[in-house]
């Protein structure tokens, strides 16, 4: 079937089925919905208020400005102004945030989008090679090799038309919500509003397409509550209406490249709040989890990233806004190495959770820990008897719910060819150095003075190869395609071809019959991909 009638025909599902291709129309209706929810939540506006100008404050202080002066002309204010006056401040406030984070979306340019996708990646893999064919060019099926999705697709389509799901996936890289759209769209699924950040709206072709697909805009720089509530609210209101949703429960890209193992939550009891809603409002709409890994053969952003989780001061740093996808030079470069390469991106679906954190099957229905059905209403049970929110009861439900989605995480981990032979050299090394403590940094210090024979190198990776075959018998985590069947010195050659050409260093480096551990550090970023399943160095407890 030609290209475009495929796209016509999943384009006139996907309007039908979903409430995202109809946005637009009820955007202002949500705006007034999250300022009506925000500004009634609100006890003590004086408060609210004084705490908002006094982080923005300190926050603006360096810079200044027109900004900086409107919040210090209101904290002035705020000892003497009536409570009818507050109010007024706090609505427009309110108002102010709520419509700078609202999204936008255009079936449009989704299906502009959609179909240029192909041949804007073929352009930056191979140019020459998309002029020659340029029909092939234009189908997405070609990238069907070099991004591999995985996992219960047609059970999490079921659910699409059953409530609202919300994809909860690992994060590594700013590509990574190119690549999950890329996999909602092969998979069949329809789109999904997401989060993402305010800084990443200052591309004008990027941000173009971002402000019309569903994302919504998320200050990062804002730390006061009453922007926070308002967050949360949006979040809460587009869970009601039925609009699909993608946040990274991690908060941000993994610095380490270790899988997630403590997630933010302030989104993810977003929508035990919206069933709960719906189920005082008499209309009841179930929300499904469908957690998510995303893996890489490379990580564009690598090099900064370990580098920001080893400095000290790194820790706390929430946004780089400096790295490798800020480059147009070093994106190109990495998307024609990526996808030169098969199997290069695995985005694996995991099994789907309810919004408590217990398996739903294709009907929509909760199921414990021992199997037994459990109808979700239940755990929205009151003291009183009746059903619906409770403050601290659904942050313990939040809690588990984050527990389930690590859990998935955990399990649903696509093993690399990099990974393996970057866990393999890392425990070389650890090995020479006769590390006994713990060092880390001791181990990173010993850069291009050591080299492993390939051999022993290959003898190691076989063995962790048997590793990881058992642990994917036991349901522990998954093989990459391109690893089955592959005999240990097959894997080496293939994490080698991979790593060569796209860091600035190299990372290992054949020396005639050894390779020399040129780049400690990146080979600590992904070996870290499998720390924590027990194989290799674990920094990260």
């Amino acid at each position: 079937m030609p290209l475009e009638r495929i796209f016509a025909r999943g384009l006139e599902v996907s309007e039908r089925s979903a409430p995202i291709f109809r946005f637009n129309e009820a955007r202002g209706a949500i705006v007034d919905d999250v300022v009506a929810r925000v500004v009634g939540g609100v006890k003590d506006p004086l408060y609210a208020l004084s705490d908002a100008a006094y982080l923005e404050m300190r926050r603006l202080g360096p810079r200044g400005g027109p900004e900086l002066a409107e919040w210090k002309s209101l904290a002035g204010k705020l000892g003497r102004m009536s409570e009818g006056e507050l109010r007024t401040a706090i609505t427009k406030y309110t108002k102010m945030y709520a419509w700078d984070v609202a999204g936008n979306f255009d079936p449009r340019v989704y299906q502009f989008a959609s179909r240029a996708m192909a041949p804007l990646l073929g352009a930056l893999m191979s140019p020459r090679a998309m002029v020659k064919n340029i029909p092939q060019s234009l189908d997405l099926t070609a990238l069907d090799s070099r991004i591999v999705v995985q996992g219960p697709r047609e059970h999490v389509r079921k659910l699409t038309e059953l409530g609202t799901v919300v994809y909860t996936p690992t994060h590594l890289s700013n590509l990574d919500s190119v690549v999950f759209g890329f996999a909602l769209e092969r998979a069949g699924l329809p789109p999904a509003t997401y989060g993402a950040g305010k800084n990443l709206f200052t591309n004008p072709v990027l941000s173009y397409f971002m402000h019309n697909l569903g994302a919504y805009r998320v200050d990062r720089r804002l730390r006061h509550a009453l922007y926070k509530d308002v967050l949360k609210a949006y979040s809460c209101v587009l869970l009601e209406r039925g609009y699909h949703s993608l946040f990274f429960p991690g908060g941000t890209r993994s610095r380490s490249g270790g899988v997630e193992r403590r997630l933010k939550l302030g989104l993810a009891g977003t929508g035990i709040e919206a069933f709960a809603r719906t189920v005082e409002a008499g209309r009841p709409r179930k929300v499904f989890f469908v957690p998510a890994t995303i893996n890489y053969l490379l990580t564009l952003e690598a090099e900064t990233l370990i580098d920001d989780f080893l400095q000290e001061e790194g820790k706390a740093r929430f946004i780089i806004d400096d790295d490798e996808s800020t480059r147009v030079g070093r994106v190109a470069a990495f998307v024609q190495k990526l996808f030169g390469l098969d199997g290069a991106c695995v985005v694996r679906f995991g099994q789907p959770l309810d919004c408590f954190g217990n398996l739903v099957d294709d009907e929509g229905r909760s199921h414990d820990a021992r199997g037994r059905e459990v109808p979700a209403e239940t755990f929205l049970e009151r003291r009183d008897g009746t059903r619906g929110r409770d403050t601290k009861r659904d942050a313990e439900y939040t809690r588990e719910l984050g527990d389930a989605i690590c859990g998935a995480f955990k399990r649903d981990t696509v093993v690399m060819s990099t990974h393996l032979v970057a866990t393999a050299a890392f425990g070389a090394l650890r090995r020479h150095v006769g590390d006994k403590r713990g060092d880390l940094f001791a181990i990173l210090g010993h850069k291009d003075d050591f080299r492993v024979p390939r051999a022993e190198l290959v003898k190691e990776v076989d063995r962790l190869l048997t590793e990881v075959h058992a642990l994917e018998r036991r349901g522990l985590i998954v093989v990459a395609p391109g690893l089955r069947n592959r005999e240990a010195p097959g894997v080496l050659e293939d994490a080698l071809r991979a790593l060569a050409g796209y860091h600035v260093e190299d990372v290992l480096s054949p020396r005639g019959d050894d390779l020399a551990l040129s780049h400690t550090r990146l080979l600590f970023y992904y070996q870290n991909r499998l720390a924590l399943h027990g194989l290799g160095f674990d920094a990260l407890k």
